[in-house]
């Protein structure tokens, strides 16, 4: 059966795309899918298997011969999972994971978001098949079975809250916490306080037990505001996607005003946190193959409101603070760049003469470009004084420093001619190609040189 899993949504770079709170926990390389019986639907091949809170996923590799949908097994499916078994057989076959999952009336695994799993229950005499994850990549199996207890045992996908953590466990009785510390044989609590080297062995304890207490408690602190933080990251990408779907249906009937405030909260929104990113503890040797792939999805909304073009460093400062405490190195950043010549997304990596790099859509035109600094070069002002490259930043909408780039492309091109003086850089049209080498004297009545000449007689 070839739709016996739930298909999973993936984006234009092969990422998965997560239901809401949902976070990637773990991921395997090269792992195949198979039924215990081999009835149940057909084996899948060499694929990545990536662990969630809510569910498991298996992605086909880039480099698969044949098209495969992405498939969803639900966490809320699976009613065992086999404990992993040690054996000298097992030593010498690829590592395996096993559990079961629910099968519904109609003969796929049970989703308890779709509506042929409504009034089926795992104790109605229902169907179970066992399905077995062979990984033939590298990878920490017995971290990612780990995880997968955890997540299942959690039921994260029960609820969108997670409950607060609680009040901070007891020490072991007989701390010393309110032993007094005045003097005589009796201690604030009524009990008989030790001296001699007793004394002093146990006040080094209660030293040691007060330190070990205001640690635990800093550290729920840390993580509870690592949890509120997680939540105002859910919050905000709820508040986005509200926006950003009443953006088309509002767009008569609002003020200018109205849409600039939207627009600016779209922004402040875009750049608070992405739910689930990628990191080296979950996604393992794959980690900048799958940071790449996250890196193209995330830029490509920056990419639009920048004109298809952004600088890599702008890029790197608005991904990671976009991924809030895991922050990545910028080697991490260039190498997950690099890697989109090997994957089919929208987006590439691009190296001026100059050395500047930037980051731009496939789509990005240098030829559309140059036809917009062509038009605003030949206006009579420009032709007289030349344009600069915040002039082109202007006209183009982006950065000066990326404008300043087109420009000197465009020299090189032969379009443009440069001019360098104490006040920087002044381009202008070239006007070489008009000139004829065989009577340089000779003055056309037409094209750009004529235009030239009469902007400046105007002018003067």
């Amino acid at each position: 059966m070839s739709n016996f899993f739930s298909k999973a949504e993936v984006t234009s770079s092969g990422r998965p795309v997560f239901l809401r709170n949902e976070v990637e926990c773990h991921l395997l390389s090269g792992v195949d899918l198979e039924p215990e019986d081999h009835h149940h639907f057909s084996p899948l091949k060499s694929g990545i298997f990536i662990l969630t809170t809510h569910r498991l996923l298996w992605l086909p590799s880039s480099s698969a011969t044949t098209p495969t949908s992405a498939s969803a097994i639900p966490l809320a499916a699976i009613s065992h999972i086999f404990s992993s078994q040690k054996s000298l057989k097992s030593v010498f076959h690829s590592p395996r994971i096993r559990f079961q999952v629910l099968v519904s009336p109609d003969g796929r695994v049970f989703d308890p978001g779709s509506g042929s799993g409504s009034g089926f229950s795992s104790g109605s005499g229902s169907r179970s098949v066992v399905v077995t994850a062979v990984v033939r990549g590298k990878g920490d199996c017995d971290g990612f079975l780990v995880k997968f207890w955890d997540s299942w045992r959690t039921r994260a996908w029960e609820s969108n809250e997670t409950s607060g953590s609680g009040s901070g466990t007891g020490l072991a009785s007989g701390s010393g916490a309110g032993t007094g510390t005045g003097g005589g044989l009796y201690s604030a609590d009524g009990s008989v306080r030790m001296v001699g080297v007793a004394g002093i062995l146990r006040k080094e304890q209660e030293m040691w037990e007060s330190t070990d207490k205001s640690l635990q408690d800093a550290f729920q602190d840390l993580n509870a505001l690592m949890s509120k933080a997680q939540e105002m990251v859910k919050l905000a990408e709820k508040m986005r996607q509200k926006l950003l779907s009443g953006t088309g249906s509002q767009t008569s009937g609002t003020n200018d005003e109205d849409m600039g405030s939207k627009e600016e909260i779209q922004d402040w929104l875009l750049s608070v946190g992405i739910i689930s990113p990628v990191t080296k503890e979950s996604a393992g040797a794959l980690y900048h193959q799958q940071l790449s792939r996250q890196l193209a999805d995330f830029v490509t909304t920056p990419l639009e409101r920048a004109g298809g073009m952004i600088n890599l460093i702008d890029a790197y400062c608005l991904f990671n603070r976009a991924r809030g405490t895991e922050l990545i190195s910028p080697d991490d950043m260039l190498q997950a760049c690099s890697l989109w010549e090997k994957f089919d997304v929208p987006v590439m990596l691009r190296k001026f003469d100059s050395g500047v790099m930037v980051i731009q859509n496939k789509s990005h035109s240098d030829e559309e470009v140059f036809a917009r600094i062509k038009s605003l070069v030949t206006k009579p002002e420009a032709l007289r004084n030349g344009i600069s490259p915040t002039d082109a930043a202007m006209t183009l909408g982006i950065a000066p420093a990326m404008a300043k780039e087109h420009l000197l492309t465009a020299e090189s091109k032969g379009l443009l001619c440069r001019d360098i003086s104490p006040d920087g850089f002044r381009f202008y049209i070239n006007l070489f190609p008009e000139i004829d080498p065989c009577n340089i004297y000779f003055v056309k009545d037409y094209g750009i040189c004529s235009t030239w000449i009469k902007a400046v007689s105007t002018s003067g």
